[in-house]
């Protein structure tokens, strides 16, 4: 363990002492305003798409998402694998290896971007034919958007590994700031390009990636000012074959379970794409808005994921399972609370997205399926997050491979054939309830314990 200690920063959470309860909450609190923002943003790119462009643009740009997602999981399953590392290093005080492995991740994605970018352009034609895109100028501005979003995607790449390092020793509050620079300027550039320009879905893309490589800048120099135990170099490179493997280690299986429900997210669109463009808009535009109600849970997650990293780096697990009941109640109350409030107004949070009777129809019968198993969502995710937090990765993998490729898929298409659209979405509570099946009793057995990266003391 190097002897070097970083100067106090306000920011910082030492997650190993204190209340679950209270840790759990306050560093949730900033990644939940956060996480608002950056849905706030892309609420916004879909409301003015569908308000100024149309509905088939709408759709267009909801399309484009999971491909971008399924491409660029690799670099995020990595980028996973080193804020468990750093929240791991950091529950142990190696502060040392905090910054040889900041180095690393950042030599590869900097290298790394410049393939996906390529790759991504190359793959789109095949892809968005397999999806389903209808031709009636929706797959047009599909590729539009996707190409401009793919040639900026280093800068999403690095606004995302900026959160992560952060994260990863308990920062919170300062990817708040970076989340809220990138929303503001999205909104600002989306009214300019869409509203008063008129560049259509090419504007909405072109925004996205201003935003994204705007609040990526900034982090790099506001770690380097603020956090004198990291330095962030975009031009001196240092590479640990070592630290890259371990993060390679860890945050394979979770590119893994990324890229498989990107695909399974395809597939599904695909099915959805089949019911027309109004029926794709209500989907698209209803997975806005539930997005956005999950945002909590999402943020509770990620603080249990960071919670349990240093919790195992300090080799106290009793405090992991207090962190999970903590991470089981605050998200249960939470996901009661949304779907009260939700399930009656769904109907006028979908007219957000044009007057198109249709595409509310299909996104009400969306919410008002989904909204009730909300609570069967949250517990897959805690179990997984502290999974992910010790160390345990491929649990989480085959819980999602089983819970989306053998439950949802498969019940989707039976219901769309048999049952009709608006009941595909059942399929979603089904799913959920199989991955349960999965990480529950796999984290009473307790082997999660043993996946720790931090060597006991001697």
């Amino acid at each position: 363990m190097s002897l070097f200690k970083p100067k106090g920063v306000s920011g910082m959470t030492d997650m190993t002492v204190g209340s679950p309860y209270r840790l759990l909450f306050m560093f949730s609190l900033p990644l939940l305003i956060g996480n608002v923002f950056q849905q706030l943003y892309n609420m916004v790119d879909s409301i003015v798409v569908g308000q100024f462009i149309g509905s088939k643009a709408l759709a267009a740009v909801g399309t484009g998402f999971p491909v971008i997602f399924m491409l660029a999981s690799l670099f995020m399953g990595i980028g996973m694998g080193a804020t468990i590392m750093l929240s791991q290093y950091y529950g142990a005080k190696d502060y040392e290896k905090l910054q040889h492995t900041v180095s690393t991740i950042y030599t590869a994605m900097l290298i790394g971007s410049v393939p996906l970018t390529i790759i991504g352009i190359l793959v789109l034609n095949p892809l968005l034919s397999v999806m389903n895109v209808p031709d009636d100028g929706t797959l047009e501005m599909t590729k539009i958007y996707m190409i401009i979003i793919f040639i900026g995607i280093i800068g999403t790449i690095g606004f995302n590994i900026n959160a992560g390092i952060l994260q990863g020793f308990g920062d919170s509050q300062t990817s708040l700031l970076f989340l809220l620079i990138a929303s503001i300027i999205n909104i600002i550039l989306d009214i300019l390009f869409t509203v008063v320009c008129h560049f259509g879905v090419a504007g909405v893309a072109v925004a996205t990636v201003i935003a994204q490589l705007v609040s990526w800048f900034f982090g790099i120099y506001y770690i380097n000012k603020h956090y004198d135990f990291i330095h962030i170099s975009l031009i001196k490179f240092q590479f640990r074959k070592e630290l890259f493997m371990t993060a390679i280690k860890l945050g394979i299986p979770s590119g893994i379970q990324q890229a498989l429900f990107a695909i399974g997210i395809i597939v599904l669109q695909s099915l959805i794409n089949s019911f027309g463009s109004s029926f794709m808009a209500g989907f698209n535009g209803a997975n806005k808005i539930d997005t956005f109600a999950f945002m909590p849970i999402q943020s509770f997650s990620a603080a249990i994921t960071t919670y349990t990293g240093q919790n195992v780096g300090a080799r106290d697990y009793e405090r992991v399972k207090e962190g999970l009941k903590a991470g089981i109640v605050l998200s249960i109350s939470v996901c009661l609370g949304i779907t009260i409030i939700l399930f009656p107004l769904s109907s006028l949070f979908m007219s957000m997205f044009g007057d198109d009777p249709d595409m509310i129809e299909a996104g009400v019968a969306y919410l008002h399926t989904v909204l009730p198993f909300y609570s069967l969502l949250a517990l897959n995710f805690i179990f997984n997050s502290v999974m992910r937090g010790s160390g345990e990765m491929t649990v989480p993998l085959i819980s999602t491979f089983i819970a989306l490729w053998i439950g949802r898929l498969p019940v989707a298409h039976l219901l769309a054939n048999f049952a009709g659209p608006d009941y595909i979405f059942y399929s979603y509570g089904i799913s959920w309830a199989l991955g349960l099946m999965i990480s529950v009793p796999y984290y009473k057995k307790g082997k999660w314990k043993e996946k720790g990266i931090i060597e006991p003391k001697q």
